[in-house]
């Protein structure tokens, strides 16, 4: 089969508005864009980034309520439609791509990619015992970062060798995005410097610290805290910020469809995750030009940042580390030129990364020279 004849697959729950569902529609759009046959397959065809999918990808919804009673449909799809190779993404939808191909008796080539850090607490149950069970017959492994190829490796009992590493495309409209005005009061002229921070309302992002942290800060200098996302410990957090007599600086935004302006605007950028695959925001953060703090969680940051040369990296949960690098990045006048560093994380390196574990090439006249 010719590589301008292979249709590839995508496989995700949903649209929805989180790391990986972004960065899948991102890399079905680019690889779409430079001629490749591409199906976007989806659950549900619903979420935050649906309107951004291209329409040179073709988008096809399996219908199902739940994951797991999806498998059908997916077999179905592999049988009729045949593509060549098909990416997974998030471990859900993995064990169910890997599933399907067996049950479909199908030559399609699987290839999964790992998201996110599995943590000891995270790794017990039968999500974990199934993909240690599955994931040995895909037929390429994609992790999102070193470290979490080497943890995967670990954790899966598979060869290091086995696991490619592909790191996260940055948003090729950021450029664009980034500069769209931003009309909030807290951006006016004169105004404290705003802290920014990017990403669900879960335990992973470890909020409480930032926020305890940004009352640290506030005792020596005036400045704000603005959070964007949305989640499950939103209560939690607003009850926090009030109790610490926080509200009138710190606010809560939920989710917005242009994260960028923020990032722009901002006078720094925080990531105070207990863990992460990657750190997406961290690496746009840094295309938008704004300086970075973050913890030195597993696994992403310390890679994005260089061990610590384009932005402190202080340790996990630890509030007055936290709050110190802060207040240093908010008076420091000779930031490192993070734009640079964020140019490594492109869409170049990861349409070639995961086009190459896909075994399929750009057509000729598609190709980056």
């Amino acid at each position: 089969m010719k590589d301008d004849e292979k249709r590839i697959a995508v496989f995700l729950p949903s649209l929805a508005g989180g790391g990986a569902e972004r960065v899948m529609v991102t890399f079905s759009n680019g690889v779409a864009d430079h001629g490749v046959l591409v199906d976007l397959v989806v659950v549900k065809a619903e979420g935050a980034y649906l309107a951004d999918v291209s329409p040179r990808v073709r988008l096809v919804e399996l219908g199902s309520s739940r994951m797991l009673f999806s498998l059908p449909a997916l077999v179905r799809y592999l049988r009729r439609e045949r593509p060549y190779a098909l990416l997974s993404a998030l471990n859900h939808a993995n064990i169910i791509a890997l599933w399907a191909r067996k049950l479909a008796r199908s030559k399609t080539r699987v290839v999964v990619s790992e998201r996110n850090t599995l943590t000891s607490e995270r790794f017990e149950g039968l999500v974990p015992r199934l993909m240690r069970l599955s994931y040995p017959s895909a037929d390429a492994i994609i992790a999102i970062s070193g470290g979490l190829a080497d943890d995967l490796a670990r954790r899966m009992g598979l060869p290091r060798e086995r696991i490619d590493v592909v790191y996260n495309p940055i948003n090729p409209r950021l450029a664009q995005l980034c500069e769209e005005p931003l009309t909030h009061p807290w951006f006016k002229s004169g105004q404290p410097p705003v802290i920014l921070a990017v990403g669900r309302l879960t335990v992973q992002k470890d909020y409480p610290t930032l926020i305890e942290a940004f009352a640290e800060v506030r005792k020596t200098q005036a400045a704000r805290l603005v959070i964007l996302g949305e989640g499950e410990l939103r209560e939690q957090l607003e009850t926090m910020v009030a109790s610490l007599g926080l509200s009138a600086d710190v606010i809560l935004l939920g989710f917005v469809d242009n994260p960028y302006s923020w990032m722009r605007q901002a006078s720094l950028f925080v990531l105070s995750s207990a863990w992460e695959g990657f750190g997406n925001v961290l690496a746009e953060a840094m295309a938008c030009g704004t300086p970075v703090v973050s913890t030195n969680c597993p696994n992403g940051p310390a890679e994005i940042l260089d061990n610590g040369t384009w932005g402190q990296l202080v340790p996990v949960g630890d509030v007055s580390a936290l709050a110190r690098a802060m207040v240093a990045a908010l008076s420091d006048e000779t930031h490192p030129d993070v734009q640079h560093r964020a140019r490594s994380f492109n869409l170049q390196q990861a349409l070639y990364g995961y086009l190459h574990a896909l075994q399929v090439s750009l057509p000729k006249e598609h190709r980056y020279e």
